[in-house]
């Protein structure tokens, strides 16, 4: 599977900082330092509607990790997966009368383009679940191998208890881990299980479904979780730098992968940190295909807006941050690109040195854009009253916008 075109990304004087970000596995700030070359394994669609922008916001908040990343001089190698097989999508597809594979292709199309218009950096690896099939099977046959997976009418479960790190990832109690697996894909109630929150591996056929080959394991079709496993061991190995995800993928989603990988691998940690972005809400409730309060991307940009201003009003709210969708938000991110582009089209300005220091330190602190945009606010607005003669200031701050914001001004 391929991804987006890359926007060029422009070389800034001087070099950025090491990032320190919240990590949800210690429940605090760690600095992170990557070798050459950073490594950053993000989970991707469920390609069974628009791109919505909830899913615009996190997949910016890791477009600045690569961007800190690239500003320290590292190369970056991020990976994404498309989980383009699983009940949601099937479900969609069952219900509007339509092909499930050409519901995940023109889905995926979409999202492509609307994270070409956001000027997200692409990944390196671009993978879908189905082509990922083949080297899912033998991570499941090694689990049942290692005695981590066990069957139940044809279903393949992993054990949660042959990983004695389970639990540290979200650092849930018993309780609330079987809440969300109920809520959030698992089946925490069927009779049989070892533990009511062990995760299916391979779903058995079922007539009316898609299936694959699965060898010793019997037709049948991959796990959520496992199929993210299969992708970042294959391309990122063990102890890579980022997982990433909104706030709803600690539980099940990376805690379950963990345990797969450190299971299958007898290594430990899967990931040296995990990172989480905060939700989008509308009309008081989390974005959430279920609930159907969504605002596409590609609405927006099909009504006309610009979608800088649509990246900006984003970077507008900090990432880890719970925050609400209004026109009022839109509103305010289309006044602050006019003012900064207006600010960068004038000959000179007040020296820029500084605020490019001052927006290579917000980011590096846990990824702190609101501080960053009030930085080039405070340029911008000395700029509007005449307050420099510094030829070389509005290009550098148009290119530092650019490298380390993602806004193209």
């Amino acid at each position: 599977m391929y991804a987006w075109p890359a926007s060029e990304v422009p070389a800034l004087p001087g070099s950025g900082r090491d990032l320190r970000i919240h990590d949800t596995r210690t429940g605090g700030p760690i600095t992170l330092d990557p070798g050459p070359v950073a490594r950053i394994y993000v989970c991707g669609i469920t390609p069974y509607d628009a791109t919505h922008l909830g899913h615009a916001a996190t997949y910016t908040a890791f477009d600045l990790v690569q961007r800190v990343w690239l500003d320290t001089k590292r190369q970056v190698h991020y990976v994404q997966n498309v989980t383009d097989v699983d009940d949601p999508l099937l479900e969609r597809a069952e219900r509007d009368g339509e092909d499930w594979t050409a519901l995940a292709q023109r889905e995926t199309a979409l999202f492509r383009e609307d994270m070409t218009a956001l000027r997200i950096l692409p990944p390196q690896h671009f993978i879908g679940a189905v082509e990922a099939i083949p080297g899912i099977v033998p991570l499941i046959e090694r689990l049942r191998e290692a005695g981590a997976a066990y069957e139940l009418d044809g279903d393949i479960y992993f054990s949660v208890e042959s990983d004695p790190a389970f639990g540290e990832v979200s650092g849930l109690d018993s309780a609330t881990m079987r809440r969300l697996s109920a809520e959030r894909g698992g089946d925490p109630e069927r009779p049989g299980k070892k533990n009511p929150v062990d995760p299916i591996l391979w779903r058995a056929a079922r007539d009316g479904e898609p299936s694959w080959d699965g060898a010793g394991l019997g037709r049948g079709r991959p796990g959520w979780h496992i199929e993210c496993v299969a992708i970042a061991l294959d391309h990122l190995g063990m102890g890579f730098d980022v997982q990433g995800g909104g706030s709803d993928l600690a539980f099940p989603h990376h805690e379950m992968g963990a345990s797969h990988a450190q299971v299958l691998t007898g290594e430990h940690p899967f990931a040296t940190s995990y990172v989480h972005s905060g939700m989008v809400a509308l009309n008081g409730e989390k974005m959430s295909k279920s609930k159907g309060n969504l605002v596409f991307v590609s609405t927006l940009r099909r009504e006309g807006v610009d979608p800088v201003a649509i990246r900006l009003a984003l970077l507008s709210h900090h990432y880890r941050s719970d925050w609400e969708w209004t026109d009022a938000v839109l509103d305010e991110a289309v006044e602050r690109l006019a003012r900064w582009r207006a600010a960068v089209s004038r000959p000179d300005g007040p020296s820029a040195d500084a605020l490019v220091e001052e927006i290579r330190e917000a980011l590096a602190d846990d990824l702190d854009a609101p501080s960053a945009l009030a930085a080039v606010d405070r340029w911008a607005e000395l700029q509007r009253s005449g307050g420099g003669t510094d030829e070389g200031a509005p290009g550098l701050v148009s290119r530092a916008v650019d490298a380390l914001l993602g806004v193209a001004l």
